[in-house]
């Protein structure tokens, strides 16, 4: 799997779990996008969604010391009709507190969950991200392919 030793000792990566919703998961994602009222409710059922469902998993790096969720990051597996009903990883919704950037979880978290994909049989992990992190995700064995369009409505 990952190489562990670029993480250090005191923080450690596992499933999303009802329990980080007191552990500062929100305020961490918020640091990325707006979040709105996510009730404990919603939360624990989105948990649960999750364990049952092998395709869409949430991790979160912990602060071992104070159990403080600190990076976040979500891998989703698509299976897909073409090249002979393979799998493509996309990974969302990155988040590393403010507090800790500079300490590589955020390239842990890529690279954990680029592996993670690849030992689930996904051919490729791919990523859509502002212009201004193309540089650190190149930095985490990502390039630069396509260009993404949304719609909203």
């Amino acid at each position: 799997m990952v190489d562990c030793s670029i993480l250090e000792p005191r923080y450690s990566i596992g499933n999303l779990s009802v329990e980080d919703y007191d552990n500062g998961v929100l305020h961490v994602l918020s640091q990325l996008t707006t979040v709105g009222d996510v009730r404990r409710e919603d939360f624990n059922k989105f948990v649960k969604l999750q364990q049952d469902n092998e395709n869409h998993k949430t991790f979160v790096i912990k602060d071992i010391e104070t159990n403080k969720v600190v990076g976040i990051a979500t891998l989703l597996i698509e299976i897909k009709l073409i090249h002979g009903y393979s799998k493509v990883g996309h990974i969302e919704d990155v988040a590393i507190d403010k507090s800790v950037r500079g300490k590589k979880l955020g390239a842990y978290i890529i690279r954990y969950l680029c592996e993670l994909a690849k030992s689930r049989g996904c051919y490729k992990t791919i990523l859509d991200c502002d212009d201004e992190n193309v540089g650190f995700y190149e930095k985490c064995g990502l390039s630069r392919r396509g260009v993404e369009m949304e719609y909203r409505d």
